[in-house]
């Protein structure tokens, strides 16, 4: 699906927004945002309770999305042991709507909006951090875009597309969104 590949867009200083449509049913996709096994082998495992303010871990481990790369410097401990975050779950509405935040101070929120369209399902996530010009945005919109591009490969049943160097080219074009959607 051609429209897979657009970039997201920023529609704040903190926020960007990736809109991407996935073969359905609702439940499945649901089942790869909630069920850790399956999350993992796209975004992070960790264990996460169903309920708004349930708690969630996030375990980033990408050698197991890409085990054949060698990931940027800074990238390193995402990659190889990984690492794991906390978070909080904000919205829960099965199978449409699931939010929660994660980091070190719970300062970011990502938001998945599902939304059928006959065979298949909307998919709207939306990163939003709390301040002003945060700068590493253009990392979370690369991040998301290729992550989500593994999700698809997934669903698909289609060969898992690189993970490093897609993620390294898309973080020079996001940061050029981020600086472009900030002029007047």
């Amino acid at each position: 699906m051609k429209a897979n590949n657009l970039h997201g867009e920023f529609t704040g200083p903190a926020e960007v927004r990736i809109v991407r449509t996935l073969p359905g049913p609702i439940e499945r996709i649901w089942d790869y945002l909630t069920d850790p096994e399956k999350r993992s082998r796209w975004f992070a495992g960790g264990p996460m309770e169903l309920r708004k303010g349930g708690k969630l871990t996030l375990k980033f481990r990408h050698k197991d999305l890409a085990p054949d790369e060698t990931p940027p410097e800074d990238h390193k401990k995402h990659h190889d042991p990984g690492h794991s975050m906390d978070g909080i779950i904000t919205r829960c509405e099965p199978p449409r709507v699931l939010a929660f935040t994660f980091g070190n101070t719970g300062d970011c929120e990502a938001i998945f909006e599902l939304t059928p369209q006959g065979a298949d399902v909307l998919l709207v996530v939306t990163h939003r951090a709390r301040g002003e010009d945060i700068p590493y945005m253009a990392d979370f919109g690369a991040g998301w875009h290729t992550h989500l591009a593994l999700l698809i490969a997934i669903l698909e049943g289609a060969p898992r597309p690189p993970f490093w160097p897609v993620h390294t080219r898309l973080r020079a074009e996001y940061e050029e969104l981020r600086i472009a959607a900030q002029k007047p």
